[in-house]
């Protein structure tokens, strides 16, 4: 079968190639640029009179790909994605990766992790990743768009750096989350601790956080006050553990409810469980 499917894509690109609508940046001009941060690397090349092709590894996340043409007439049949010989290493068989489709509104390209790390392999092997379509603006010319291999070694290895610095977690991962109590306990676990450290040292990385919301809450089992009082010690417990980590205490604004603000009804065991919180939110400008 295998064999087949490599029979059937050389026999694809040796029409292609007469026949192809091909884009991709020639040996002089293929050039990839690195936007490197905390918060995230994106690897990117330009391909003339196409779009672009990027990699993006956002802080806390697996590396992604995405093909953005310019304007969204390129991929109208979808995507098949091949890593293919550059013209100097003449001989090796084609890699079929994957079949993709395009983005209605954009006609963006987005290709899974595992796909676009076997991209990255492809092209540190010299090879080029290619994606080609049947039809290409609506005539009867097929359409190959390749990502080019030239300078690529080079590149990989700054981005690796950035990968290298990167932080545990991203903004959206640590914006809202909840920390919860076994039943009349107010003191964090390790697990609780762990989270904390994450938002932590996220908050101190990213200039943008203006403010820290905690918020305590209790199930309805026992008296109003009581629980009152508990989402008052659970709340005070978290924001004194962010102060221990060297956050600024003018920053975190600390507020208790009780059994006020369920966020399901305490009818069940299970329930109950989920409305003993903390909850703590960041807010950016």
């Amino acid at each position: 079968m295998l064999v087949r499917v490599i029979i059937s894509l050389l026999i694809l690109f040796s029409a292609a190639s007469v026949q192809a609508m091909t884009f991709r940046s020639s040996i002089d001009d293929a050039k990839w640029e690195l936007e490197a941060s905390k918060f995230s690397c994106r690897l990117s090349q330009m391909i003339p009179s196409f779009g672009s092709a990027v990699f993006e590894h956002e802080a806390g996340e697996t590396v992604r790909f995405i093909l953005k043409p310019t304007e969204n007439i390129h991929f109208t049949e979808g995507a098949k994605l091949v890593a293919e010989a550059s013209p100097w290493q003449p001989g090796i068989a084609p890699r079929f990766i994957g079949s993709l489709k395009p983005e209605e509104q954009t006609g963006f390209i987005k290709v899974e992790p595992a796909q676009a790390q076997n991209m990255l392999a492809a092209l540190y092997k010299g090879m080029m990743p290619t994606f080609t379509s049947k039809e290409w603006y609506g005539t009867n010319e097929s359409l190959r768009v390749s990502v080019s291999a030239v300078n690529f070694q080079s590149a990989y290895s700054d981005y690796v750096g950035c990968t290298a610095g990167l932080l545990p977690v991203n903004y959206r991962q640590v914006a809202r989350t909840a920390i919860l109590f076994p039943s009349a306990q107010w003191r964090l676990s390790d697990a609780s601790r762990e989270r904390l450290d994450l938002i932590a040292l996220y908050v101190k990385n990213d200039d943008s956080i203006k403010g820290i919301f905690v918020d305590g809450h209790s199930d309805s089992m026992g008296r109003r006050l009581m629980n009152r009082d508990m989402s008052k010690r659970r709340a005070e417990e978290v924001t004194a553990y962010l102060i221990s980590l060297g956050l600024d205490p003018t920053s975190i604004t600390t507020r208790y409810h009780g059994e006020r603000y369920p966020v399901v009804e305490n009818n069940s065991k299970k329930n109950r469980d989920r409305n003993r919180r903390v909850t703590i939110r960041l807010e950016r400008d």
